[in-house]
């Protein structure tokens, strides 16, 4: 096993620079963020000198900064994606995530490369097929079970990284497999800019116009959190624990990457063929709970096989934490009764309440003043009048879903990230030296000119120089030992002594800067592997010509377009997932099998959805337990689209992609 397949790796994200430092100083091993362009988050690009900054501050940890490259791109966006490639790797950046094959036929750096989760990794041929191709590191599908993680992990060449997303919100889809956002709205998931149409409600019936759900959110997912998963998940052979959230804001990354890293450290402490990816140890100033950030309720989702509650089908909304009831409901105020053993209400939360119809309402607070000694009782002054808050009356349960005094913890600083050091003083003939040696046999020296004069008090004057040392307050260092060797305790000022500390400080992080070496490339195999299949639909994203040429070279015989070429003009699959309504609603024919009365009656039929003018239908393929959600693209995208690259070529800028035919006209074309 290669050192980096010994090694557990906590990887947080981060919208913006800000954020990413605060992941590594709250334990993450590694961030992955936007770069300028093309990460598959459209609002959350970064500019190359804060990646930089953020790169500077991870390394001092030994920390890694991942690059998110993972749109499918154009032919005429390739250049600015290389350029861009380019910038992060020369600003220090260590790896780059990406979907889109045609990167690999252009002007890459000698960066590493890791397969993003839109590559759709659900089976050791495709695993095996991208590590051969020079990924090193695959972020394999959020659907696979531990059986299945096994068998990918087994199969991969030596040194490949098996990494698993361990929290956060769940795409409904196989990632890179969604096209309902595209073919709705003109917004391609697959570019980063999905609609998030699963989170919309949505009317379910069945084949006879029966309704079967009503406006119910039935394609949301509950979030993912494999908390209690973590051990099986590093014997199935994963080592990057990935975390969801590259929209999240300071304190969601600072309390999930926190509670993770606490996790992971109560596994090495148990397994001693185990290692950290990072350097240094983290203690926090608050207790991490996963449960006070957003969140839609939890799932561990298909790791320990198909669950029946695993969809956030009431709201996609975040419902809070209990709270406790309304005990009196007054003209413009409430008195609330807090259950036993929560804290206090705060001006600014915000509390919540399923209606009557089971829709999640919820309200900021103006004012919460306790009623009693007890701090159980609150008169509360919502912020909207109480006349607008629909179904809010005496017996209503409630939840807070924003508590300030939890969010003014995580807005302070919350964490404080150590490495171990030893130091050793020693005689000159002209004076002290100081070396400093840390937890990864990193070594540097400092040395000080000074006069050797006898203490006048030595045992006051070695615990000083002890005192002294210890003093690191602002560097990223702790005193694990400190060994004098000295004929007899000198005299030493303050002043001198904190010189030398600085001076070993500093000399001793520039030799782990000077030892810090790069992530390799991995080479891909030659001549080239063949892909698993030799046809490729439209689910394979195929966006440029090169990513064309690559699958190409790799023996693929016929290579359709992309969903964004516009192509696939009629029903078309729009979502492939593993999730499954019918049986989330307790109507899949293997529920009923063994059922007296029922068995053999009820049958995977589709189902079809609507939310307002939009239509969906539901066909289920149970052979390998699948649902696809069946649509088409709309008439006004596809005028929208034809516009717009009128417009580039009049512009001078043409808008160039992978087809397999001429471009067809529609009504305004």
């Amino acid at each position: 096993m290669s050192d980096r397949t010994r090694q557990l790796e906590l990887l947080a994200p981060a919208r913006d620079a800000e954020i990413g430092i605060e992941a590594i100083n709250h334990g993450a091993d590694a961030v992955y963020i936007g770069g300028p362009g093309f990460g598959a988050r459209a609002s959350a690009g970064n500019p190359i000198e804060d990646i930089e900054r953020l790169v500077r501050h991870a390394h001092r940890f030994g920390s890694k900064i991942f690059i998110t490259l993972n749109t499918i791109l154009r032919d005429d966006e390739l250049e600015s994606a290389r350029r861009m490639a380019w910038q992060v790797y020369e600003a220090g950046v260590d790896a780059l995530i990406i979907q889109d094959m045609g990167l690999l036929e252009i002007d890459l750096p000698p960066i590493q490369l890791h397969a993003s989760t839109q590559c759709d990794i659900r089976s050791v041929e495709k695993a095996r097929f991208l590590a051969a191709s020079g990924f090193s590191q695959v972020v394999l599908a959020r659907e696979l079970s531990l059986p299945q993680i096994r068998a990918v992990a087994d199969a991969l060449p030596a040194g490949t990284v098996v990494e698993f997303f361990v929290h956060g919100a769940l795409c409904v889809a196989y990632s890179g497999q969604c096209y309902v956002s595209h073919a709705q709205t003109g917004r391609s998931a697959n570019r980063g800019d999905c609609s998030q149409a699963c989170r919309l409600p949505w009317t379910v019936t069945d084949t006879q116009g029966r309704i079967v759900a009503h406006e119910k959110h039935v394609l949301s997912m509950k979030d993912n959190n494999q908390s209690a998963n973590l051990a099986a998940l590093v014997d199935a052979g994963v080592r990057s624990f990935k975390i969801e959230g590259r929209y999240k804001d300071m304190g969601y990354v600072k309390n999930i990457t926190a509670h993770y890293r606490r996790l992971l450290d109560q596994l090495l402490e148990e397994r001693t063929d185990l290692a950290p990816a990072s350097s240094g140890r983290t203690s926090f100033l608050f207790t991490p709970d996963p449960d006070r950030n957003f969140n839609r309720g939890s799932t561990d989702y298909f790791v320990q096989g198909r669950q029946q509650d695993i969809g956030a089908f009431d709201t996609p909304k975040h419902a809070g934490l209990p709270l406790g009831h309304v005990a009196r409901v007054g003209v413009d105020h409430l008195e609330v009764e807090l259950d036993a053993g929560i804290g206090a209400l705060n001006n600014g939360d915000a509390i919540t309440w399923f209606d009557l119809q089971q829709e999640l309402r919820g309200v900021p607070i103006n004012t919460a003043e306790p009623l009693d000694a007890n701090g159980r009782r609150f008169r509360v002054v919502p912020k909207d009048p109480l006349a607008e808050l629909k179904d809010l009356r005496r017996g209503t349960v409630l939840m807070r879903n924003r508590d300030m005094a939890w969010d003014r913890v995580l807005r302070k600083k919350s964490s404080d990230r150590r490495i171990a050091l030893d130091w050793h003083l020693s005689e000159t003939p002209t004076g002290l030296a100081l070396t400093a040696t840390d937890e990864d046999g990193y070594s540097a020296q400092a040395t000080l000119a000074h006069p050797h004069e006898p203490a006048q008090q030595p045992e006051r004057a070695e615990a000083a120089l002890r005192e002294g040392l210890a003093k690191l307050g602002s560097t990223i260092f702790r005193a694990r030992d400190i060994a004098l060797s000295l004929s007899q305790p000198w005299f030493l000022p303050a002043a001198a002594l904190n010189a030398l500390r600085r001076d070993a400080v500093a000399a001793l992080e520039a030799t782990r800067e000077a030892g810090r070496e790069r992530l390799a490339r991995r080479p891909p195999v030659e001549p080239p592997v063949p892909f698993p299949e030799d046809t490729l639909s439209y689910l394979a994203n195929v966006y440029n010509q090169k990513a064309r040429d690559f699958y190409a070279r790799h023996g693929v015989k016929i290579i359709e377009a992309a969903y964004e070429s516009h192509e696939a003009l009629g029903d078309a699959s729009l979502m492939i997932t593993k999730h499954c309504v019918r049986y989330s609603l307790s109507l899949c024919p293997k529920q009923a099998k063994g059922v007296t009365g029922v068995q053999g009656t009820v049958r995977a039929e589709p189902l079809t959805l609507q939310n307002g003018d939009e239509v969906l239908t539901l066909r289920f393929d149970c052979k390998p337990c699948e649902m696809h959600v069946v649509g088409r693209i709309k008439k006004n995208i596809l005028n929208q689209a034809q516009a717009a690259e009128r417009t580039a070529v009049r512009e001078g800028v043409p808008i160039q992609f992978y087809r397999t035919r001429p471009r067809r006209q529609t009504a305004a074309g």
